[in-house]
Parts: structure tokens; sequence; C-alpha cells
């Protein structure tokens, strides 16, 4: 795989990088999710490239909560010059969908997009099949991939193409189609035929028509029926796909296809493909929605107590549950877990606590705390009058406090104990019980020998080996394992050299630890499950969870219920949002409770 570089004589890049202005942003009419934005750029040499037809830029609002660009197809462009420098009007149609696509249908003018392109080849036709008596060139789009289509075919000459385009609902990005036959589908009958793209194109349409070349871009179930009629008939193809990227340059190689020739990538060999050599992969089967008057079951039961919802609030972001009341209701959560609570008063640590880095924070808050007895006598009675089910996060320095505080819990009617042993043992120089597997053991041994309570074991990320540490707290007596806590980090203030915490090491927290908490929990899971059926226990999936997506795959990953916190500062409302949003997915998906999907990629 090789690239030439895309430069001109002087050796200057032929692409434009850099900002432009959004001169509007507009719904499209009839659509909920459609967006037309139109910027300005202005390039810095006039060797620098316009986008031809199929080609992409790499899009993103200035301001962003994102980190990479998008790869957007041009829906149409227009060549100027101004006060001596060439500029390009461009439109792009964009499809709201994840964050970054909602953040571009919602820019307001005159704020700034950052761009990189035209990316991508084009589509290109042979000339004597424009010049023909009847249309023998077949343009499709299929929703949001009417858009470069729809470009290109407004490149052709009047009359010379036939188009089809099919939507789900009504029809958009159509105002510069000029085709001698125009054929419109909607799933819904709202304009034109009723059905999907075979209602209107079939193996005979396009022998009849003799169609000598079809190009198409849309989603893949439409693309891989395209790719087989026109494989059938021996019809040539060209498809347009789409893909995630990261550089959209063809660097990064993390956008490529298998295909019969080898790996390509979309961003550099495509997007627009010889359909001969695409090797689709298999789709995934339709899910059958729940009936409209039928509503999923969210409840959840781990070591006989129930939950309303799998979503908890962790240890350390709800306090006892009181701290939010007034600003979010607390009966949206299945479950709150208690502030760490020690045997005795704790002050916490010294110096500064938190700093916010990228999707997160650190912090070093050192489990301040009233003490167990403040705790059982004054602040768990008033957790257990919450619409929501209590644990009680129990934490330690060495083994008496441990099992001193277990016995007070004891005493209580909290139905669960959560036993964070990631806190430091003394007596293994400041090592946290939960980082090796006979530590662990000897912790959690000696709590479940002083009380019958349900216990929940908090296992560390920092553990050399995870799975062992897990392995050793079932063997121990954990009815459960909520993972993961914090990750070990640092932080160095520039201006005066020093570390920023006080201890130096402090707990690495929120989204950004998503996709690792995510692989530990798959981890723990799947070492479980190599257990006896009897001896398997639940797990609570902890770690950088903001969204119900986030949920979701937790629990597809094995979790019986998961913990959210860090998200819950940034939005109090997050239980239910999550909860909503697992709802809604649930009806969509038919499936009638938690465990229909709980573990479903572990599956061989």
């Amino acid at each position: 795989m090789t690239d030439e570089p895309l430069i001109d004589e002087n050796g200057d890049g032929i692409q434009f990088y850099g900002k432009a202005p959004v001169v509007s942003v507009t719904a499209v009419e009839g659509q909920s999710n459609v967006y037309l934005l139109e910027t300005v750029i202005t390039l810095e040499r006039n060797t620098q490239i316009s986008p031809r037809p199929g080609q992409f830029y790499m899009i993103r609002s200035e301001v962003s909560s994102v980190y990479f660009k998008r790869p957007i197809s041009v829906y149409r462009s227009e060549d100027f010059f101004e006060d001596g420098k060439k500029k390009i009007r461009i439109q792009f149609l964009i499809l709201e969908k994840g964050q970054g696509t909602k953040e571009l249908c919602h820019m307001k003018p005159g704020t700034e997009l950052s761009l990189t392109g035209p990316c991508g080849n084009a589509f290109e036709v042979e000339k004597s099949l424009l010049e023909t008596d009847r249309p023998s060139v077949c343009i499709v789009g299929g929703g949001i991939g009417v858009a470069p289509v729809a470009n290109f075919a407004s490149s052709l000459p009047e009359k010379s193409y036939d188009f089809y385009a099919s939507f789900k609902s009504g029809s958009y990005g159509l105002d510069y189609v000029k085709a001698e036959n125009l054929y419109i589908t909607t799933d819904d009958g709202s304009v034109g035929i009723h059905g999907m793209l075979p209602a209107a194109l079939t193996a005979e349409k396009i022998k009849s028509a003799g169609y000598k070349v079809i190009y198409a871009c849309g989603p893949a179930p439409m693309l891989v029926y395209v790719q087989k009629v026109a494989a059938e008939l021996g019809v040539k193809c060209y498809l347009s796909l789409e893909h995630r990227m990261l550089c959209g340059l063809g660097a990064c190689l993390g956008c490529t296809i298998q295909t019969k020739i080898g790996t390509l990538r979309v961003c550099k060999e495509g997007p627009v493909f010889d359909a001969s050599i695409i090797e689709f992969e298999k789709p995934f089967p339709r899910s059958t929605p729940l009936p409209e008057n039928e509503e999923p079951d969210l409840s959840v039961e781990i070591n006989g107590v129930k939950f309303k919802n799998p979503v908890i609030a962790a240890a350390g972001t709800f306090g006892y549950g009181q701290i939010f009341r007034g600003v979010s209701d607390v009966s949206w959560w299945g479950g709150v877990s208690s502030k760490g609570s020690t045997l005795e008063p704790r002050e916490g640590n010294p110096g500064e606590r938190s700093i916010e880095e990228s999707r997160g924070d650190i912090n070093s808050i050192g489990l301040q705390n009233p003490g167990m007895k403040e705790v059982c006598e004054k602040l768990i009675p008033e957790m257990m009058k919450l619409p929501t089910t209590t644990i009680l996060n129990l934490a330690g320095h060495d083994l008496e406090s441990y099992v001193e505080a277990a016995k007070m819990a004891e005493t209580t009617d909290v139905p669960m104990i959560e036993l964070n042993i990631s806190c430091p043992n003394v007596k293994a120089g400041g090592q946290a019980w939960g980082m090796n597997p006979d530590a662990a053991f000897e912790c959690v041994s000696a709590v479940r020998a002083v009380t019958k309570k349900p216990l929940m074991v908090k296992l560390s990320p920092n553990a050399p080996d995870l799975r062992a540490v897990a392995i050793a707290c079932v063997k121990a007596g954990a009815d459960s394992l909520s993972l993961v806590n914090t990750f070990q980090s640092t932080a160095i203030d520039i201006e005066t050299g020093k570390p920023f915490f006080n201890n130096i090491r402090a707990g690495y927290c929120g989204p950004a630890i998503k996709p690792i908490a995510l692989r530990m929990v798959y981890d723990v899971v799947d070492e479980i499950n190599r257990l006896p059926a009897e001896k398997r226990v639940p797990v609570i999936g902890i770690g950088g969870i903001e969204k119900w997506q986030d949920a979701v795959e937790f629990i597809m990953a094995g979790a019986s219920a998961v913990q959210v916190g860090t998200a819950v500062f940034v939005n109090p409302d997050v239980a239910k949002d999550i909860v909503l949003g697992l709802k809604s997915f649930m009806k969509r998906k038919g499936y009638r409770k938690i465990s229909d999907f709980c573990g479903i990629s572990q599956e061989k």
C-alpha cells in the first residue's frame, strides 16, 4: 500500500486544512433529524483542489466535545473568487446521529468549522454512457446516502441518467437531480412508491431499462441488494461506502474493509469501490420490537436484594443519598452505594483533592467520612427511607478495622455491603488489599466471617492479575463483585514542577476510562463463567458510564447492573436518562428483561 503525496509543483499541499465559518444550518423540511449545513472555504493557494462528486470532508465544530472530525460527503459545491482569493461554497446534508453530528446540526451562523479535505476518490463515468438514446446510467441513493450520489447526478447532463431514491419517510436532497426518470420509494408510503428500494429497482427493471452501470450510496442492506442484483445481471456497479474514521487521509489505517483484492481504506481507495470486489459482512438479523402495550421490566435481583432498575449510584459520588435531593429525583436510581465508610472518622487527604483531565478527573479524597458509629446510627437509617435500595460501602486500613466495621454494619438494616478492597494494607507497606489474590482472600474471608449480609466486593483496576483477584474473592465468600475502582494516576503542576497531589498518586475516573473498565468487566465475567454454575457470582460494572449506551455495553459484557459515578456531577439526572434510554432500547430490540441481553457478548 503506497501513497503519492497530494502536493503541487512547489511541494505545497493541495487539500484544505483549516477553519471556515458556518453560513447557515437549516432543518430539512419533513425530516426530524436531517440538516443542511453551508460553509465557505477560503483557500490559501489557487492550486488547492475543489471537491469532486463522491468526495468528502472531515469536519467538526471548532468548539466541540468530540475529539475527531466526522467524514461528511459533499452534497453541493461551487467555486468562486472574491477579493482575489479562490473560495468554495460547500453544502453538507447531515444526519443527526451521534454527538459529533448533533453538534454540527445545531451550529450557529458565524461559528467556525474545522475541516480537512476533500478526501477520498470520486465517482467516474465514461462519457459514451451519457450519450445514449435512453439512460444507461442508474444512480441510487438511500437515506442520507442520497447526498453524494445527488451531487454526482447534478454534475451530469440533464436526463442522461435515471435516479432511484429510497427513504423511510418523505424525501430530500433531490432539488438538483435532473433525471430522465426519478423514482422515489418510502417505507411508510408518504411519497412515491410504498416500500423499500426493491419495490422500484428490480432485476427485471434493470434489464428492461438497459442500464450499463449502477452507482449507489446508502445503508449497508441496500448496498448488499444492489451489489447482488448487479452481479447476477453482469452490470457494472460502483458503491460508495461509509465508515468510522480517525484521520480521513489514509495514515491511521483505521477505516479498512475486506475485499477480494485485500484490505482497502475507505478514506483513500474509497469511498467509491467497484462493487465486485467488496465483501460485506453477514447482516445482523432484525429484532422484533415489543408490542406497543408492553413495557420491559428493568428490575434486577442481586444476591436476593431487589433493585427496581440496574442503575446504581457509585460510592463516593452520591454521599449518603441526600446530597442531590432537591436537584434531581433520587427515585430514578435503582440503588445508592454510600460514601466509603471506615471504622473511625477520617479527615481525608490534605492539599489539592481534584483536577479535571480530558473526559474525567483525577481525585485524591482520602475516604473522608464521619466513621461507622455515626454512619450506622444516623446516616444509614436516613438512607433507608429513600425510594431506592441502599448499599453500605465499607473501607478500612487493616484487617481489624474492616472486621469491626463489618460487625457494626451487621447491626443495621442495610440489605447489602460493598467491600472496598482498594484501600491500603498498612501491614503490606501500603499496597491495596485488592492488589494480589492472597491479600484479597484474607480480607474478604475475615469480613465474610462476621456478616451474613450479601457481600459485594469492589475491585481495583490496578491489580496486576485482576482475574486472579476476582476468583480469590469468590473463593473467600464474595456474593458478587463490583469493578472497577479508579485508575492510579499522577498530575504535575507545570508552574512549580511538583506533583499536584500531596500523595503524588491519585485516582483517575470519568468517561475516558470506560473502554478499559469495560474490558476488565468482560475479562472477569469470562473468568467467572469458567467456574461451575453453582459457584458463579454476579458482576456489577463500573467505570466511565455516562449514557444508556454505556450501560448496555456493560450489561452485554455480562454485568448484572451498573454503577454510575462521575457523570452525576455533570448531569444530576443521569439515572433518569439512562433508565429511559434502557427502556426505549429494550422495547425496540424486543428485550423483556435485563437478563435477556446480559452477557450476550460472551456467547461463543
